[in-house]
């Protein structure tokens, strides 16, 4: 199991600050989110803050939970996680998913919001990235993007690719398999009449045993990574750790601990400082 820590406020050098102390703690990564304007939220953009965590660090994974390919162009994407995966000796993740309409970066500026033609985005713009990173000759013709044969160079460090977490929804087939191509996911759920509810570790075993079946082990060069994400105790680590021990035992390989509402910089320090919640 891995332990990571969303950091969702404070400006680029305090969240530089947070990552470095959540490496000294013993938490696995950090990770930071990618929005253009949402209410009268202060935000930052994603690459620079990460740049940043990239410099401060020496150990831990890191990425923006998450990237939504659909509203940026996808040989900009490359160049930029390649650029952050050398800067890091390494160490980057790519989540990525449909985004979130509340963000003022999508409809308000032209971007499209209909969920079918961001998700063939999204499938066009996966395509393109790995094809980018292979270092050779790369060309594509699809919907929504073509262009003839290019090279980019350098590759990123890691091989095959940078990894790309995926976010699907379970029990959507389409969804599923999207995420299941790639190298983890980062889960939600739906009822029988496709509304969303919590996830739950029931959840996260039924999605375990469909990646096990589906998508052999090895097949891909690592291990497929089930994302879980949730709120554990800074002042009890008997309870932290009951927090997270059902979702271990359901099958995730990472814990996220994800406060989006009530986070301070005060309350992340607090948090990061006790370390990981192991069971």
């Amino acid at each position: 199991m891995h332990y990571g820590v969303i950091l969702t406020v404070g400006d680029p050098r305090t969240v530089a600050e947070l990552a470095a102390a959540a490496e000294s703690a013993g938490w696995d990564g950090v990770f930071y989110f990618d929005a253009i304007a949402i209410g009268s939220m202060e935000l930052y953009d994603p690459w620079v803050v990460m740049a940043a965590v990239a410099e401060r660090t020496s150990r831990v994974r890191f990425g923006a939970i998450i990237t939504p390919p659909a509203r940026r162009r996808p040989w900009k994407l490359a160049r930029e996680a390649m650029t952050l995966d050398r800067l890091s000796s390494g160490r980057l993740v790519l989540p990525v998913g449909l985004g979130v309409l509340d963000d003022a970066g999508f409809g308000p500026v032209g971007e499209p919001t209909d969920v079918r033609t961001r998700a063939e985005l999204l499938d066009e713009s996966l395509e393109i990235l790995t094809g980018l990173w292979s270092g050779r000759p790369f060309s594509f013709a699809g919907r929504h993007f073509s262009f003839p044969e290019m090279t980019f160079l350098p590759t990123p460090i890691q091989r095959p690719r940078v990894p790309i977490w995926v976010v699907a929804a379970w029990p959507r087939e389409r969804s599923m398999h999207r995420a299941i191509r790639w190298d983890g996911i980062i889960p939600q759920a739906h009822d029988d009449t496709g509304g969303p509810v919590d996830l739950r570790p029931e959840h996260i075993k039924a999605i375990a045993a469909y990646a096990t079946r589906e998508r052999p082990a090895g097949e891909h060069g690592r291990p497929f990574e089930i994302i879980a994400q949730g709120t554990s105790s800074a002042s009890d680590r008997e309870a932290a750790a009951a927090t997270v021990r059902p979702w271990i035992e359901a099958g995730a390989t990472w814990w996220i601990e994800a406060d989006w509402q009530d986070a301070t910089v005060e309350s992340l320090r607090r948090r990061i400082e006790a370390g990981p919640p192991a069971a």
